[in-house]
């Protein structure tokens, strides 16, 4: 199944009744990079009274959150609920908290984290994950053009093109709809055309 994650770490703040909300968020894919990414705030932030976070992993569907001092249910947990609100999976988002002398609430607490949270996602790049395969053609001059005007029907990326004897592309293509493609392409030089297949693995769609 395809899915969602951050293509690179990003930040973004607000201030809210002089408290400094600083959230980061970063592709992790374990628990161990997402206790090194959190551990790394936390020595970037030594003075800060709280650094909050939430964390979701596709490997076993596993995910953890923290309040880290603020009151129960004010902060990691709505944290958490903004990764999974926007589909994301394999990120941990940390929100780091300067007191600024001013209670919240627990209501205002809430929204302080889950907006800065928001913020963190929204200054993300998001990378749309698919089950894919590198298909690598050889074929002669004369096809060449056809198979480029295919390319687009069936979300085709090219990797890269070499241009000797033969024409030689790699070229990227959601799994599901390789086997299409493979027969479009025999369609349309009459099985002329050498397709070779890697085994599947997610790459970027977005």
């Amino acid at each position: 199944m395809p899915y969602k994650t951050v293509r690179a770490p990003a930040q973004d703040s607000i201030v809210i009744e002089k408290s400094e909300f600083i959230a980061k968020i970063a592709p992790v894919t374990s628990s161990e990079e997402a206790a090194e990414f959190i551990d790394s705030v936390r020595a970037e932030h030594r003075r800060a009274r709280h650094n909050c976070y939430a964390y979701t992993l596709r490997d076993g569907f596993e995910t953890r959150f923290s309040d880290d001092g603020e009151p129960q249910g004010t902060a990691g947990s709505p944290i958490l609920d903004v990764i999974q609100k926007n589909g994301l999976v394999d990120v941990c988002v940390i929100v780091t908290r300067y007191f600024g002398g001013i209670l919240l609430g627990k209501g205002g607490l809430t929204r302080a984290y889950s907006s800065a949270a928001s913020k963190a996602v929204a200054a993300a790049q998001i990378r749309l994950m698919c089950e894919a395969r590198d298909l690598c053609l050889t074929l002669d001059y004369t096809l060449y053009d056809r198979v480029l005007r295919l390319l687009p029907e069936f979300e085709i990326k090219t990797l890269s093109q070499d241009f000797a004897d033969k024409v030689r592309l790699t070229l990227l293509c959601r799994n599901e709809l390789c086997g299409s493609f493979a027969e479009k392409l025999t369609d349309i030089s009459n099985g002329k055309i050498e397709i070779k297949s890697s085994e599947p693995y997610f790459a970027d769609f977005a």
